[in-house]
C-alpha cells in the first residue's frame, strides 16, 4: 500500500508529521487549507479509518500504526478543545 506522510500545524504554531497507511488522506484533506478543530477531527478519523480498514482487507488485520496516529492526533487536538476557533493547517503531503 502506498503509504504517506501529511503535515500539520496545530493552534499553538506546534508542526506535526503524521502517518498514512494509504493515500486517502488526499481525498479528505487538502495543502494550504485551515480547518476548524472539529472538522479536523472528523475528517482525520474517516481517513485514517479508511486507511486502516484498507490494511486490513489486504492483510487480515488493522493498521495499528494508523490507529496509533488517530490516537495522537486526538490526545494533541484535546488540549485545545476549551479554546474557542481552533484551527488546523494541512502544510503538506509527503508521498
Amino acid at each position: 500500500m502506498p503509504e504517506m506522510y501529511f503535515h500539520v500545524r496545530w493552534p499553538d504554531g506546534a508542526t506535526e508529521v503524521c502517518y498514512s497507511p494509504s493515500l486517502v488522506i488526499k481525498d479528505h484533506l487538502l495543502i494550504g487549507k485551515t480547518y476548524p478543530l472539529p472538522d479536523f477531527l472528523r475528517r482525520s478519523r474517516a481517513a485514517l479509518t479508511i486507511a486502516s480498514e484498507r490494511v486490513r482487507e489486504k492483510y487480515g488485520m488493522p493498521c495499528t500504526r494508523a490507529l496509533s496516529q488517530l490516537a495522537r492526533i486526538e490526545a494533541t487536538a484535546g488540549r485545545f478543545n476549551a479554546a474557542p476557533d481552533c484551527h488546523v493547517t494541512v502544510t503538506a503531503f509527503e508521498d
